[in-house]
């Protein structure tokens, strides 16, 4: 038996499905990937210019020092999640899960909102999202929607123009709901309740299968989970082209892109 057929035969088996997702799930959907500054740089010229990598970019002190410089930033990504439409392989999980008595749920730490734009109901934003706000000196502890957020951005400088976006109770600078790196001001209660909903739903189906995509170990936050939530079975199927290994051997590794593997699993699942 195939690899690809144990996976096939591990996901007909199960009671719910588990999606795990990293950056890599948006490449299928023609999103940058940001692996490495040549990756960031390839997307965002104007900043290998500036010789500013991802990684200090996004860094939530600029939103106090050069808010300009953060809000080009993360208005286009904005713009562009919002842009984006998720490919195929969203609605091919979707669809298993739906045949299941669990259903799908989500857990990523990608903050672009692409599993709710295609329409999964139940979704863990570890690292928060990118359409919600928060206030950038914490006057409030509330997370607002960015639903109505429109940030025009230079697009030579990749620097944000007036107006920026603004808390709504004491009128100073709004920055995104998203842990960034070094962040100790992140308001994280909206992601944690998610992840509470999600760790609940665990605990009553037992036998789920989970099926991680695009998680590298630079940031293992997603493949922590996914191992976390597969341990007491191993019944996990990591698809991922450059770092597919499983520790212990706990599961299923595929080294295969993301939409064609999905796209040959449910072959053999219809």
């Amino acid at each position: 038996m195939s690899e690809l057929e144990r996976a096939a035969e591990l996901i007909d088996g199960a009671g719910a499905l588990l999606v795990c997702a990293g950056a890599g799930m948006g490449v299928d959907s023609g999103l940058p990937d940001f692996r490495g500054d040549e990756g960031f740089w390839k997307a965002y010229p104007p900043y290998e210019r500036l010789g500013i990598s991802f990684v200090e970019l996004a860094d939530p002190r600029h939103f106090a020092e050069d808010p300009e410089l953060a809000w080009g930033f993360y208005g286009h990504r904005l713009a562009l999640y919002r842009a984006t439409v998720p490919h195929d392989g969203f609605r091919l999980l979707l669809s298993w899960g739906a045949r299941k008595p669990g259903g799908t749920r989500a857990f990523t730490s990608n903050v672009d909102g692409q599993f709710q734009k295609a329409g999964y109901p139940h979704v863990a934003e570890a690292h928060g999202s990118i359409h919600h706000l928060q206030c950038l000196d914490r006057c409030t502890k509330e997370i607002w929607p960015a639903d109505d957020v429109e940030v025009p951005i230079g697009e030579d400088t990749m620097r944000a123009q007036a107006p920026l976006p603004s808390c709504p109770r004491c009128g100073g600078l709004a920055r995104p709901n998203i842990l960034m790196f070094g962040d100790y001001d992140w308001l994280g209660q909206r992601s944690q309740a998610q992840l509470d909903e999600l760790n609940a739903w665990r605990r009553a189906h037992r036998d789920l299968v989970v099926v991680e995509l695009g998680a590298g170990q630079a940031v293992p936050t997603v493949r922590r989970y996914s191992e976390l939530a597969s341990a007491a079975t191993g019944a996990l199927v990591r698809i991922n082209p450059r770092e597919p290994g499983i520790r212990h051997g706990r599961g299923v590794s595929l080294a295969t892109n993301g939409l064609e593997t999905l796209e040959a699993l449910d072959a053999l699942l219809s």
